[in-house]
């Protein structure tokens, strides 16, 4: 094994990052060294690289990037005996503290301690990268790794339209970003009656469509309650996962719910969002659940048996594929909006 490697680094608090020569890691006590095969940009990557808000209240530069992957176990840290040198994996990103009341209770994906793989430690877009054994997932062999390597957002998707309870009903997504994307097949793999999407930029509404929504609208141009009331028959959509964090976004879809239906909030809003709670929420009895990230590691089932079994189809939204040294034309892409996921190959 060589002694470097490439990784992408932020090496301070500005726009942008860096190709650098890096040490190749030594996994600690608990901890695994991977050999990535693939890893894919997040939303949040972006947000660290263009070094908005939240990038500058939890990244503490220099820094590898990157938190989605699938890859190779080439060694073990002592203590290690849940995987073996040469398993295929991906790694959940959330690192529990394991003694919190919410690690003690079967909610570990919320640790009130939660640190974040690539957010607050070293991450993925590398030749290698340490993983904590708690966070290792053993991908089955059968999905490819290009699949493998976006089942952390897939897992999102998954987390969102579960709180829907989707089978039978109108589901609206508002915002069809790589995540509300991925929430498409989901819900019709869940039974969803019909699925509705919001988005804006006519790339992704585009990719929306071949990702299996019945309607996808811009909600600036276009008559949303209008198409709402057609589709329902005058009563509204069951459930909204709201997937963009735009304000307007949150409130449109509040508007659509039928009295007694549901919202699952994924979307970060930059700021504080205002809700008429009286007619759109008390009145109306919503249900508002806001998701973070996956549950460990029910989601991660989900996941496998979907992609396994074929009752999915992602491969619409890997829109592009660069080696990792191309890097900076992804998070171009991402600026632009269009695009769906991008995968890096290093």
């Amino acid at each position: 094994m060589a002694s470097s490697m490439k990784a992408v680094v932020k090496t301070g608090p500005e726009y942008g990052a860096e190709l650098k020569e890096v040490p190749v890691p030594d996994p600690a006590s608990g901890q695994v060294l991977v050999k990535i095969q693939r890893t894919s940009i997040c939303g949040s990557d972006f947000h660290i690289y263009k070094w908005n808000k939240w990038a500058e209240k939890n990244v503490n530069p220099p820094q590898i990037m990157g938190h989605e992957m699938a890859g190779e176990v080439v060694a073990l840290g002592e203590g290690v005996t849940s995987v073996e040198v040469g398993d295929f994996v991906s790694a959940e990103t959330h690192i529990p503290c394991g003694q919190c009341y919410q690690c003690k209770t079967g909610l570990q994906h919320i640790c009130v301690k939660m640190k974040i793989l690539g957010v607050h430690t070293d991450g993925v877009f590398a030749d290698y990268a340490v993983i904590e054994e708690v966070d290792i997932w053993k991908n089955d062999p059968a999905i490819p790794a290009r699949y493998a390597s976006i089942q952390e957002p897939l897992g999102n998707a998954i987390d969102t339209i579960r709180a829907g309870e989707v089978a039978a009903k109108h589901v609206l997504i508002t915002g069809a970003g790589p995540a509300g994307l991925l929430a498409i097949p989901v819900a019709n793999a869940f039974g969803a009656a019909s699925v509705i999407v919001t988005e804006p930029n006519d790339y992704r509404r585009e990719l929306a469509k071949e990702m299996g929504a019945d309607f996808a609208i811009n909600p600036l141009e276009e008559d949303l309650e209008a198409l709402v009331a057609e589709v329902t028959s005058g009563i509204g959509v069951d459930f909204v996962a709201e997937m963009s964090g735009s304000s307007a976004a949150i409130n449109q879809g509040l508007k659509q719910i039928t009295p007694g239906g549901k919202i699952a909030l994924l979307g970060v809003p930059d700021g504080p969002v205002e809700i008429d709670l009286s007619p759109d929420l008390i009145f109306k009895a919503i249900e508002m659940i806001g998701v973070t990230g996956r549950e460990m590691f029910q989601t991660w089932f989900i996941a496998r048996r979907l992609l396994k079994e074929e009752k999915i189809n992602i491969e619409p939204v890997i829109t592009h594929e660069f080696p990792l040294e191309d890097f900076a034309k992804g998070m171009e892409l991402m600026k632009s909006g269009n695009c769906g996921k991008i995968v890096l190959k290093p």
